[in-house]
């Protein structure tokens, strides 16, 4: 008896880590290593840059095909870069829309245009208002290993162009606006669960 049970365990799990092929759709979230481009203190200042910093995301996706698939997915961000004068501070909705390949086993590779909307933005709780382009196109690379219905991926964003928030800087007076670079540039870790 206990080694018919210990077989349909091991048959069980055996069917369950690799049943994530064809068709999914599930949640999933993570953390962001992320540092946003360099912050302009004034037009004559030198820029500085900033330290990266965690943050988290959280979100949904969908999964088309098994060898080769289409996975789109749409996540809540948040970021937080560290700069001499301030902590930069940004929300924004991603929609990668990856496309990947199983190389052997569980493993993964992808990769794919990611489009942005930028939600919120504040600078040591300076909300700012004048960005540049609200929506903007970055890249995700990265890979990962599907096991069952858990997969785990590793992914580098990156912004295509630079999109630069403009502000009043309450800290020093000087000659001209202040300016962010809002570009991402982070590296994602996420956990994802199939329903």
């Amino acid at each position: 008896m206990k080694k018919t049970l210990l077989t349909l365990a091991i048959a069980l799990l055996g069917t369950g880590l690799y049943a994530q092929t064809g068709p999914a759709f599930g949640i999933k979230g993570g953390l962001n290593y992320n540092g946003n481009g360099n912050y302009f203190e004034s037009a004559e200042a030198a820029a500085q840059h900033p330290d990266w910093n965690v943050g988290y995301h959280l979100g949904v996706f969908g999964k088309l095909g098994n060898r080769l698939y289409f996975r789109p997915e749409l996540v809540y961000t948040h970021t937080s870069s560290d700069y001499n004068d301030g902590d930069f501070k940004m929300s924004k909705l991603d929609l990668p829309a990856l496309v990947g390949i199983k190389v052997i086993g569980p493993l993964n590779i992808f990769a794919g245009p990611a489009f942005q909307y930028i939600l919120n933005q504040k600078f040591d709780g300076i909300t700012i208002d004048d960005v540049e382009h609200d929506f903007t196109v970055g890249l995700n690379i990265g890979a990962g290993l599907n096991l069952g219905k858990i997969g785990v991926d590793l992914r580098y964003e990156r912004g295509f162009s630079k999109n630069e928030a403009t502000f009043i800087n309450t800290h020093i007076t000087n000659v001209g606006p202040d300016r962010i670079d809002t570009r991402p540039d982070q590296l994602i870790l996420s956990l994802s669960v199939a329903l």
